[in-house]
């Protein structure tokens, strides 16, 4: 038998906030639930590891196309994870990228507040930085 939630519950299970929930359900990454006599939403326990599989993957970072193409593929069991695992490489490869970009980041704001003599805000060199990028050592990236 089959365990019916409604969405308060399936929120709570899965970790999804209810707002969540209806967005994935209005882009069609959740099929519309059962509805109860009184309309309400009410979703099977598949529907809410579903869910869950949808707010871990995008706790990882990977975007919507990129979820609505993993659960497609992961749909058949039988099929070779191949496809999956290229998905994971290309946001693996994002992530690296990104962290070697927080890196440099990291080493700017570092030098810059070591600079600051934590004198008159006219000799700070964090606003002096921030004020004139010739200032920094590096072309870091802008943070997403």
């Amino acid at each position: 038998m089959t365990m019916h939630h409604p969405i308060g519950e399936a929120a709570r299970r899965s970790g999804c906030t209810v707002q969540t929930i209806r967005y994935y359900e209005r882009i069609g990454l959740v099929a519309p639930p059962i509805r109860t006599l009184g309309n309400q939403r009410v979703y099977d326990s598949d529907a809410v590891a579903r869910l869950g599989f949808i707010r871990h993957a995008r706790t990882l970072g990977f975007k919507l196309d990129a979820v609505r193409e993993l659960l497609e593929l992961s749909a058949n069991e039988k099929r070779t994870c191949e496809e999956i695992d290229a998905i994971a490489t290309t946001h693996l490869e994002a992530v690296r990228e990104r962290i070697a970009g927080l890196r440099l980041l990291e080493t700017e704001l570092t030098r810059m507040v070591d600079a600051c003599a934590h004198q008159t805000v006219a000799e700070c060199r964090v606003v002096q930085a921030l004020s004139d990028h010739a200032l920094c050592e590096t072309d870091h990236p802008p943070v997403a």
